[in-house]
Parts: C-alpha cells; sequence; structure tokens
C-alpha cells in the first residue's frame, strides 16, 4: 500500500502555534533537513502550564533560537512583542540575527531598561497615560512588559486594573490603536467556530470573556469592555504565571443601551440595542460550544462582568458542561471570605459567632453570602439553611425580608429572613448589629458617617468592607471609616487607598482585591487538568490566602497580604485548589506532584529574556 502524504497545512497546524505559523513553511523545511525534531524533549519541562511551543520548552540556561530570524529579517525579529528584547541584544546576537545598524549602539540589559521604564512611567501625572504606556510596552515587548509588572506590582496594579482599567473601558473608542484578544458580535452569529479559529494561538488555557453590560460599577459599555479580560489576562500572566500565549480575551458584542455610547462617533461596537432573550441564549450558546470543541475540556472560562440577570444563569446553565469560573460571583467572594477569615484573628470567635450585613445584593453580595454560609457549615456541620439566618443583605429597596419574598429575584430569595421592613442602611444596621458591614452595591458613598459610627457603638472592632469599584464608587473611603470609628475599624476595600495616619497611629487600608485569588485559582486548576469548578475548591482558595497573613500584617491592621509576594502566594493557592481537586477526582494530570507548591513554581511563566543564539 503506498504511504499517503498528508498537506503540509495538516503537519504544521497541531506542532506550531501563534504567529509560527506565518513562516511554517521555511521552518519545516529546515525542521526536516536536521533530523526532525521540533523540540528538545529532554529540556522540555513537565505539568500543565508550560508552552507547548518555541522557547518556553527550552530550560533558562539553554540559549535558544527564535523561529523569525531563522527565517526573516532582524526587522521582523523587532516587531514581534514575544521575542523582541529591545536593545538588550547582545553584540553576538545581533551579528547571528541580522540586527546590526537596525539598532543603536547600546546595549541595555533587562533590568536597565525597566529602571529606564519606571522613570519614564512615574514621569505621567494622569493614570491613564501610565495605563496607554503600559499597553504601548506590552504589544512591542512581552517580557519586558511583565517584567515590569512582577518587580512593581503594587504600585502598577491600579495601572493595568482597578481602578485605571475602569477610565480605559470609557475612553476606550478614543484611545484605542490596535485590537486585543477576539471580538464576537451578532454579525458573527453561526459563525463563532471560524471566528475563534481566526486566533493565531491553538493551546489556550484560559479564556476571559464579556459581554460588557456591567463594567465594574460603571454600568453598560459595550465593546468598550474589551479592557477587562485584557486587564484580568494580564494578571493571569503576571500574578499566576500562566504564559501569555495561553490567554484569550474575549468580547461579546451584543450592543448597548448606552445612549452615550451609541451617539458616540468614535464608539468601536455595534450601533444596537443590547440584544436579549433568545438571540443572546443563541450566541452564548454557539460561543460556549465552538470553545469546548476548538479548546478542549480543560480551557478554562472566566466570566466577567455580566449583568445579574445573565451572570447567574450562565454559570448555573455551564457549569455542569464546562470548566467555567465567574469572577464577579466566586472570585469576589472567596478573596472577601479569606479576607474574614483572616480577621477574626482580631475579631475573635469563628464565623459562625458574627452576624453580617450586605449593601448591595447582586452577584458579588449573594456569591459572597453562600461562600460565608458554606464555610460556616464546613466548620460547623450545620446546615446551609441555618448559617444564612446569621447573613442579611440590603438592596436599593431596604432590607430583604420575609413579606417581600414574592417578589424578589432568584438569587435573592434564600435571603429573605424573617424581620420588620427597613428601608435605610442606618436603620437596618441598628437594628440587625452586624459585626461585619460589606459594601457591594456598585454605588458611592454608601456608608456614610452615621452608618459607620451605628457600627462602631456596637461594635468594638467593627469590620467595613467597602468593595465597590473603581475608587469613586466605594462606599466610604479609608480615611472616612478611620476618622469616624475613632481608629477603630478594621479597613478593606475594592480598590487602592493609601495608609492614613489617626491620632498618631497609621492605619494601612487592606485592599480585598480579586487579584488575590483569581491567578492563582486559574493556576490551580491548569496544573492539575481539573474538568470542573467545585465550591469546594474556591473554600480552599480562601483558607490558602488567609493562612498568608502574618502577625506583622496583623499589627498594621492588615487582613490581607502585601501584593509585593503575591507570585508566592498564588503558586500556594494554585498548590491547594489542585488539591482538593485530586481529591474530589476532578484532576486529569497523572500522577499528582508530590510537591505541588514547588510544582506550581515551576510551571509559571518567566518574562526573563532568553539568549538567542
Amino acid at each position: 500500500m503506498p504511504t499517503r502524504i498528508l498537506p503540509l497545512k495538516h503537519l504544521l497546524r497541531p506542532v506550531l502555534c501563534g504567529e509560527d505559523r506565518k513562516f511554517g513553511f521555511l521552518l519545516f523545511l529546515r525542521t526536516m533537513m536536521n533530523g526532525g525534531g521540533l523540540v528538545d524533549k529532554k529540556s522540555a519541562v513537565a505539568g500543565g502550564a508550560e508552552e507547548m511551543c518555541g522557547e518556553d520548552c527550552a530550560t533558562m540556561d539553554q540559549p535558544i533560537t527564535p523561529w523569525t530570524v531563522s527565517v526573516a529579517s532582524g526587522h521582523t525579529l523587532m516587531r514581534d512583542p514575544r521575542h523582541n528584547k529591545g536593545l538588550a541584544f547582545t553584540e553576538k546576537e545581533r551579528d547571528a540575527h541580522y540586527l546590526r545598524g537596525l539598532l543603536p549602539p547600546a546595549v541595555l540589559s533587562q533590568e536597565l531598561q525597566e529602571k529606564r521604564l519606571m522613570h519614564i512611567l512615574r514621569q505621567y501625572k494622569v493614570p491613564l497615560q501610565r495605563y496607554i504606556a503600559m499597553m504601548d510596552l506590552q504589544e512591542r515587548n512581552e517580557r519586558l512588559f511583565y517584567k515590569l509588572l512582577i518587580d512593581n506590582v503594587e504600585e502598577l496594579l491600579p495601572v493595568v486594573y482597578t481602578p485605571t482599567v475602569g477610565e480605559a473601558c470609557q475612553k476606550y473608542g478614543s484611545i484605542f490603536r490596535r485590537p486585543q484578544g477576539l471580538y464576537i458580535s451578532l454579525k458573527e452569529k453561526g459563525k463563532v467556530h471560524e471566528v475563534l479559529k481566526n486566533w493565531p494561538e491553538r493551546s489556550v488555557q484560559v479564556i476571559v470573556v464579556t459581554d460588557g453590560e456591567r463594567i465594574l460599577g460603571l454600568g453598560d459599555l459595550g465593546c468598550q469592555g474589551m479592557g477587562i479580560p485584557v486587564g484580568k489576562l494580564s494578571l493571569y500572566t503576571a500574578l499566576g504565571g500562566v504564559r501569555p500565549s495561553a490567554c484569550l480575551p474575549i468580547t461579546i458584542d451584543v450592543g448597548t443601551n448606552n445612549e452615550k455610547l451609541l451617539n458616540d462617533e468614535f464608539y468601536t461596537g455595534l450601533r444596537q440595542r443590547r440584544a436579549t432573550g433568545q438571540a443572546y441564549a443563541e450566541l452564548l450558546h454557539e460561543f460556549m460550544s465552538a470553545v469546548k470543541q476548538i479548546y478542549g475540556e480543560k480551557v478554562l472560562i472566566q466570566f466577567e462582568d455580566f449583568a445579574n440577570h445573565n451572570a447567574f444563569e450562565l454559570l448555573a446553565r455551564y457549569s455542569s458542561s464546562h470548566l467555567v469560573f465567574n469572577d464577579d460571583i466566586q472570585g469576589t467572594a472567596s478573596v472577601v471570605l479569606s479576607g474574614l477569615i483572616a480577621a477574626l484573628k482580631l475579631l475573635g470567635g469563628t464565623l459562625a459567632d458574627h452576624r453580617f450585613l450586605f449593601l448591595g445584593a447582586g452577584e458579588a453580595g449573594t456569591g459572597i453570602a453562600e461562600l460565608i454560609a458554606l464555610e460556616m457549615s464546613k466548620q460547623t456541620g450545620n446546615p446551609i439553611e441555618e448559617n444564612r439566618k446569621k447573613i442579611w443583605l440590603v438592596d436599593s429597596k431596604g432590607l430583604i425580608v420575609e413579606s417581600h419574598k414574592q417578589s424578589l429575584q432568584h438569587f435573592k430569595k434564600p435571603w429573605a429572613h424573617e424581620h420588620e421592613p427597613v428601608t435605610k442602611l442606618v436603620d437596618a444596621v441598628k437594628a440587625i448589629k452586624p459585626t461585619v458591614l460589606i459594601g457591594t452595591s456598585g454605588v458611592g458613598k454608601q456608608f456614610t458617617k452615621e452608618v459607620v459610627e451605628a457600627m462602631a457603638s456596637i461594635n468594638e472592632k467593627p469590620l467595613i468592607m467597602a468593595l465597590s469599584n473603581p475608587t469613586s464608587q466605594a462606599e466610604c473611603t479609608a480615611e472616612e471609616a478611620y476618622t469616624w470609628s475613632e481608629g477603630r475599624a478594621i479597613f478593606a476595600s475594592g480598590s487602592p487607598f493609601d495608609p492614613f495616619e489617626y491620632n498618631g497611629k497609621v492605619f494601612v487600608p487592606g485592599q480585598a482585591n480579586n487579584a488575590y485569588i483569581f491567578p492563582g485559582f486559574g493556576l490551580g486548576l491548569i496544573i492539575s487538568g481539573a474538568i470542573r469548578v467545585h465550591d469546594d475548591m474556591l473554600l480552599a482558595a480562601s483558607e490558602a490566602l488567609a493562612s498568608q497573613v502574618t502577625e506583622e500584617h496583623f499589627k498594621k491592621g492588615l487582613i490581607y497580604p502585601p501584593f509585593s509576594d503575591i507570585r508566592k502566594i498564588s503558586a500556594n493557592i494554585a498548590a491547594k485548589v489542585a488539591t482538593k481537586a485530586y481529591e474530589l477526582g476532578l484532576a486529569s494530570h497523572l500522577p499528582q506532584p508530590k510537591n505541588l507548591v514547588k510544582h506550581a513554581e515551576s510551571c509559571m511563566y518567566n518574562p526573563v529574556y532568553r539568549s538567542y543564539l
């Protein structure tokens, strides 16, 4: 029987990833002449988060040859963000890869480049200018972008993520330079599979997707919500070590109800009212089916900034068939629960000994409340229905009570308890007497002086968490919480606040930022090969984060560890999540590594420049 010759495209597609296919034919011929080996198998790193092709297969001390310079000019190499090193190309690299004369004669190390860029960034007085500068860097020099972000995470996190990313989304049409990620609109209905195949990478491990309807506390920003998936995935890489080529940001554009955007000549999305009902559901189902078909069972799909009515429905519909995670519901819940667990060292007692009052009964508020109740059940063994009675929610109409149950949305009904109706938050505080006050309303300035003073009159150390983002939407500031409580409050917020001095004591506000949880959580799913997300994994992530808070942190009033240790924190969270995946029989990467913390660290993307010789 004659040997069957496969078309070249079939040989190249499973082997090459990303833009590697651009010059795949020449690389393929070169490879065949060199004995047919595309990857040095001895140098491949084991684990779930490693690069499946290209330079990340090599060990850090092993010189490599980037595919681009083997088949293209040095000019092309400098314009490839994944391999570009700018002035850090050595003299030998400049000779070997046709770069001589295309760069100024100076050779600057990555560390010196980093120092220079931080000096430039600090000259900008407007945060949005820093955001634009960082995005420009990401588009021209990927490794330097991540090195800069990792080494200066506390300073740059507010630039690439909240609160600055909110302003970037609002002005996305005006600052738009080049497209990032994939846009799937109603125009592509029936063609979503083909659209996904246009993305150059095949070994995608994490997708962050939004429909732009509820961006932070800013509302419906339609297509301009793309800044959120892009920002989240930057943190997946910088904080969680997931390689950049494995990350795919997606915006589902079904229109917008934002009249300002519809009338904006620079708006980049569909100019129509937001689709709902069957049209919306069919597009999302087509998307979810196509993602699973192309990227497989183990690709993590993170829903981001969907409106309440869609967020809960999508999570319920696909959690049993896909590896899905809603950061607004589950990620927020996990990071807040972690802060509560840690705060018990300052408050005393167990979770079940405290009473919780929420301002906001949407996806964040109800998601946090449910996870608190689950953790109580784990600790006490009591039914979750009994634990829910210690948790009270206030929505726009007042305290959620039993007499209003019939008119409530389904996700609010478990929190309707027997009580007289109460319309004002301050009256709810006086009636319920909570030890913990949590704000997830998305509406700023709701924790007034009267509310904070009421909390302080009830509790020696009131725990106040003003979680709404961005900073302008925070329920109160750190300064207000400390001042109005006479320095007795334990405070945490969603957006960062500077340290504040009161009566000679410096208070350092904690930040209940989802970035503590989702990068490590996602890494844990990847390294274990998890096929589903389970609530016990969220509890494991919360406990892992809480365990990183030390006595030194508690002395400053902190209930979260500093972001400067975030890669170590993420590795520990990943290990705990992966352990739980193995315990639950949801892991597919077998056998289980003996030391999951070290395994997680070994799988993390390292942005240090490679030697191209």
